[in-house]
């Protein structure tokens, strides 16, 4: 059997959780800072732990999927004491690159194999095990993870035998900045199409098929046009990312215009009350939106 420690189990976490508790020897335990959000898991097999050093208390493996690098820090400060040396820390929050020296520290004061995980992919893939992990971490972890990495995911890729560079978080900012591009490409030419009057089937009928068409664009439109936001990515968390992406460009003399307007977007996306709804929510950072709740272009 294979033990692993899930801290975090929010719309990632509980499904890798779920994940790991169907697949064969492995032995999962759960914490989450609200204790309700991990309890459901306790029907799927997990054991529901009061605190993180609890959850990892015996774990070969500790996944954290937590919201932010703060988060991740307090966290594994209070795990890492009940951690045996010599076991894997496989840390897949997307935390960007400032906090993962102190990370990477944090790891070698305890004797962990530290493994950078971030993943690629939101709610459905996670469910269903088809994330893409983008890994870097010593071989000495490898043999441990084989079993974890291939009940959350449908493919590892490993970037580099050294966790500790940061070499899989920066690929993941990369990604990352990609897909906030296309929600806020969807999200705006769909509050232009209402701007305008133009029905917006008529604007996916005009690039289906074409080189401008993809999945993304038509899974974003779809919440957008049937008004559902339940989310498989926050806005709130998309806000995160996207001031993650900018930091880092920024500390590299990398100039991103786009992606800095778009983490306003999301800002404001949730400043207007749209945090928790999925990020194509970020439509709503288009428009005004009136004491009856009505929404009109803001430039009106």
């Amino acid at each position: 059997m294979t033990s692993v420690a899930v801290l975090g189990t929010g719309i990632m976490g509980a499904a890798m959780a779920r994940n790991l508790c169907h697949a064969p020897g492995i032995d999962v335990t759960a914490w989450n800072r609200t204790r309700a959000r991990a309890e459901p898991l306790a029907a799927e097999g997990a054991r529901i732990a009061a605190t993180p050093a609890e959850a990892v208390s015996g774990a070969d493996v500790v996944l954290t999927m937590l919201y932010d690098g703060d988060a991740v820090l307090d966290t594994m400060r209070q795990a890492a004491p009940s951690l045996a040396p010599g076991a894997v820390w496989l840390q897949s929050t997307t935390a960007g690159v400032e906090l993962l020296p102190a990370l990477a520290e944090l790891a070698a004061v305890h004797g962990l194999l530290f493994v950078d995980a971030p993943v690629l992919g939101t709610r459905a893939p996670a469910e269903k095990g088809l994330l893409t992990i983008l890994a870097a971490g010593p071989e000495a972890a490898r043999t441990a993870l084989e079993p974890v990495l291939a009940a959350v995911g449908q493919r590892t890729m490993w970037i580099s035998d050294d966790g500790t560079t940061g070499a899989a978080t920066r690929l993941k900012l990369v990604c990352n900045s990609w897909v906030l591009t296309l929600t806020q490409g969807t999200a705006e030419a769909l509050a232009l199409a209402k701007g305008l009057g133009v029905e917006p089937e008529s604007f996916l009928s005009a690039v289906a098929g074409g080189p401008l068409d993809c999945g993304y664009l038509h899974a974003k439109s779809e919440a957008i046009l049937t008004d559902d936001y339940t989310p498989s990515f926050s806005v709130t968390t998309a806000a995160k990312d996207a001031r993650l992406i900018v930091e880092a460009a920024e500390s590299h003399g990398v100039r991103l215009d786009v992606a800095a307007a778009g983490a306003e977007r999301f800002r404001r996306a949730e400043e207007q009350g749209h945090g928790d709804k999925d990020m194509a929510a970020t439509y709503f950072a288009s428009f005004k939106t009136s004491p009856s709740g009505t929404s009109s272009p803001s430039g009106d």
